[in-house]
C-alpha cells in the first residue's frame, strides 16, 4: 500500500470516528430556544406575591388567557406595621408565585389578575412580569401553542396582545447569612424602599466562587426581594451594600433585574 493511500485511509477513518462521536452528542443535546422571536412569539416570566389563599387563582388566570408553568413556594412579608395596609405584605405568611407564560397573552394575563383579584385595592398583593433571553425549547413550544388563536394569528380585541415595555421598576434581590434580613431590609427602608418579600434558602456547591471572592458563605440564607422605582434603585442598592454587604457580617450578594410590567402597589398595568 503506497504511503499516499494510507495517509487517505487514516483520514477517512479519523472522520468516520468524529461523525460517530458526534452522534450521541446530538442525541443527548439539551434544546433551547431564545425567548425573543419575533414569528414565534416569546416567553415571559410572571411573579406573584399574594396571600396564601390567592396563589391558585393566579395560576388558574394564567391558564384561562394563555397556557403556564407555575411554580408556588413560601415567602415573608417585610413591611412596617404603617404600611402593611397599603402593600398587603407582612402581615401573613405569603405564596410567591412564579410562572412562565407567552409575551402575547402577557396584557390579557396582568388585566384579569388585576380586576378579578382587585390588586388594584390596597393589601391585595402585587404581580409583575420579567424579561427573559433562552427557554427550554419543548416548553416554551408547547406554551406558545396554548395562546389564543386571535392573539397567536395577530388578530386583538384590544384586550389582548403584546404590551408596550415602558419599564419603570426594578427588582432588587439581597440574599445574607441567615438572620440578617432584618438588618438588610432596615438600610433599603432608610433609602426609600417600602418593603419587600423573604424568601428562606440555601447556599449551594460555592466553594469556588468563595475563594475566587474571598468569603465564605453560611449554609442557611435569607433572600430579599425588593421592588422599587427604577430612578431610586441605585441608592437603595448602596445603602444596602454598605450596611449588609460581602464585607460585612451579613455576607449580602446583591443583584437587580428589570421589570417590564406591574399591578398592584396602588397602580394598574402600565401600557
Amino acid at each position: 500500500m503506497s504511503e499516499t493511500t494510507v495517509v487517505s485511509e487514516k483520514k477517512r477513518v479519523g472522520t468516520a470516528l468524529a461523525k460517530a462521536g458526534e452522534e450521541p452528542r446530538k442525541r443527548g443535546a439539551i434544546k433551547m430556544r431564545t425567548a425573543k422571536s419575533a414569528s414565534e412569539g416569546r416567553i415571559k416570566l410572571l411573579v406573584a406575591v399574594v396571600s396564601q389563599n390567592d396563589a391558585l387563582e393566579i395560576t388558574e388566570i394564567c391558564n384561562r388567557e394563555g397556557a403556564s408553568l407555575n411554580y408556588s413556594f413560601e415567602g415573608f412579608g417585610t413591611a412596617r406595621t404603617a404600611i402593611l395596609d397599603y402593600l398587603g405584605l407582612g402581615e401573613t405568611e405569603k405564596r410567591v408565585v412564579v410562572s412562565l407564560i407567552p409575551e402575547s397573552a402577557e396584557k390579557a394575563i396582568l388585566d384579569g389578575i388585576q380586576k378579578e383579584m382587585s390588586l388594584y385595592l390596597v393589601g391585595k398583593g402585587i404581580c409583575f412580569t420579567l424579561p427573559l433571553t433562552a427557554a427550554s425549547s419543548i416548553v416554551a413550544n408547547g406554551l406558545l401553542k396554548g395562546a389564543p388563536k386571535e392573539i397567536k394569528e395577530g388578530k386583538t380585541d384590544g384586550r389582548k396582545g403584546k404590551m408596550k415595555v415602558e419599564r419603570t421598576y426594578d427588582l432588587i434581590v439581597v440574599a445574607v447569612q441567615d438572620g440578617y434580613a432584618d438588618e438588610a431590609m432596615n438600610a433599603a427602608r432608610e433609602a426609600g424602599a417600602a418593603g419587600g418579600t423573604l424568601i428562606r434558602a440555601a447556599t449551594l456547591n460555592n466553594q469556588k466562587a468563595e475563594q475566587l471572592i474571598g468569603v465564605t458563605l453560611q449554609k442557611e440564607t435569607e433572600i430579599l426581594m425588593i421592588l422599587t422605582k427604577s430612578e431610586g434603585k441605585a441608592a437603595i442598592m448602596r445603602a444596602v451594600q454598605e450596611t449588609a454587604g460581602l464585607k460585612t457580617d451579613a455576607g449580602g450578594v446583591l443583584f437587580s433585574l428589570p421589570v417590564d410590567n406591574l399591578v398592584g402597589v396602588g397602580g394598574g398595568t402600565q401600557e
